[in-house]
């Protein structure tokens, strides 16, 4: 009894090996980082976020975005023909300028207008999107705000196509200074810039105030020439095209 007793007890035994065997196997692969060869390795680096760089680096003066001429044809008696620039923390990432001044015909009556510039850059960031994407939202806001101009009449806004990525034109009737003014806005976004040029006017004295359809004809010709010379004079990042000073070379 006493020998089957013992022969018992060396089974049991021998067969508890192989089970702490298969467990410490267990306990070494979960803690992991052994191949089937042995070898040991470091876990998989998560690739860290990236966003598509932003197109334009700068901004131009926003008073040299319009020539000269045009200018004269919008604001025939500007105050100041080469603008008044608005303040900015940062030009490279606001910037705005304006100019108005009255065309003063006598008995004929006299003409207003005022008209005003403001660009608006974004750059990329890991946190927030690419530069277009949030030039994209903050130009939604821009139109939104266009439209919902107070005591604003006839109100429409209408996309507006060869301006930049996208435009819009919001044009109304306003009533002040107890005349009625014509006003056409045109937001424009080219990439990761936006565009914002308002253009108004009225008539003095007797004077017919401008029709809607002129002046929103005037504004989008402005705006496009403003978006012309934001792509030509805000510089591109090496990855999306050559700089604005490389383009002029080569036109020269």
């Amino acid at each position: 009894m006493h020998r089957s007793a013992s022969r018992l007890t060396r089974i049991l035994a021998c067969a508890a090996v192989p089970v702490m065997l298969v467990v410490a196997g267990c306990s070494s692969g979960s803690g992991g980082g052994s191949d089937a060869d042995g070898s040991s390795t470091s876990p998989t680096a998560q690739p860290s976020a990236t966003v598509a760089p932003a197109k334009f680096t700068g901004l131009p003066d926003a008073c040299a975005t319009l020539g000269r001429k045009t200018i004269d044809s919008l604001v025939p008696k500007a105050k100041v023909k080469g603008g008044t620039a608005g303040k900015s923390s940062d030009i490279t990432a606001r910037a705005s300028c304006s100019w108005n001044g009255l065309d003063d015909n006598g008995v004929k009556g006299s003409q207003y207008r005022w008209l005003d510039i403001s660009l608006t850059r974004y750059d990329s960031d890991v946190t927030l999107g690419s530069g277009a994407k949030r030039a994209t939202e903050y130009y939604t806001k821009e139109v939104a705000g266009a439209k919902g101009t107070e005591g604003a009449k006839e109100l429409k806004a209408t996309p507006s196509s060869g301006i930049g990525s996208e435009a819009t034109t919001v044009t109304y009737s306003l009533k002040k200074t107890d005349e009625d003014f014509s006003y056409a806005t045109v937001v424009a976004r080219t990439e990761n810039v936006v565009v914002t040029l308002t253009y108004n006017g009225a008539g003095y004295a007797g004077a017919k105030s401008p029709s809607i359809a002129d002046m929103s004809k005037d504004a989008v010709k402005a705006a496009k020439e403003t978006v012309a010379a934001v792509s030509a004079g805000s510089g591109q990042t090496p990855a999306t095209g050559e700089s604005s000073a490389q383009e002029s070379a080569k036109a020269e």
